[in-house]
């Protein structure tokens, strides 16, 4: 009889420990459950812009008295997509007259992304290859120009949205920041 009460004790030892601890061995989800995750960001489809013309053309004044290009921007190519890309034809003219032109799109996310559509030449734009992926804004000089347009004209950096249009050109023309806008607090 003790042996059968040995063997009884054993195995209900054995099937509680194969059941699940009453203990929490890994951390425990922060997230409470009410919150639910987001829709993946998508791109909305895009179309190239018309030709800029010298009319349309309004000047983008950064703060770097050491520039080699003057930058122009295209205020009849300025879209901001449902998707909330800022999309604009860029000119960069030399001290010569020789202009690069770009048509390029810019995210209002904290530190600012881009990526260019493609490239003007002779009166007509060809559809960049392989750029498909977004970049970030950079500090160096060859994003110069695209940082103040991100920081200073098309978006509100503490809000990661893009102004309305006639604010963005009403500053381009004016090259004026309203001073509460970029006041407070910035990633970088």
């Amino acid at each position: 009889m003790s042996n059968l009460i040995l063997l009884l004790s054993l195995a209900t030892i054995a099937a509680t420990g194969s059941a699940e601890s009453p203990f929490v061995f890994g951390p425990e989800e922060v997230i409470p459950k009410s919150i639910k995750p987001g829709e993946k960001w998508k791109e909305g489809e895009v179309s190239l812009p018309s030709w800029p013309q010298d009319a349309d053309l309004i000047e983008i004044r950064l703060d770097r008295p050491d520039e080699r290009f003057t930058y122009f921007l295209d205020r009849a190519s300025l879209t901001t997509g449902r998707d909330g890309v800022v999309r604009y034809t860029i000119v960069a003219e030399t001290l010569g007259g020789t202009q690069n032109i770009t048509f390029e799109g810019i995210r209002c996310s904290a530190n600012g992304a881009y990526r260019i559509y493609a490239f003007g030449q002779g009166g007509r734009f060809q559809r960049a290859s392989g750029g498909d992926e977004w970049q970030p804004i950079g500090t160096s000089t060859a994003d110069a120009a695209r940082r103040e347009l991100w920081r200073h004209y098309l978006c509100i950096p503490r809000l990661l949205k893009a102004r309305p249009k006639r604010d963005q050109l009403r500053m381009l023309r004016s090259g004026r920041i309203p001073e509460n806008d970029n006041s407070g607090f910035l990633t970088n």
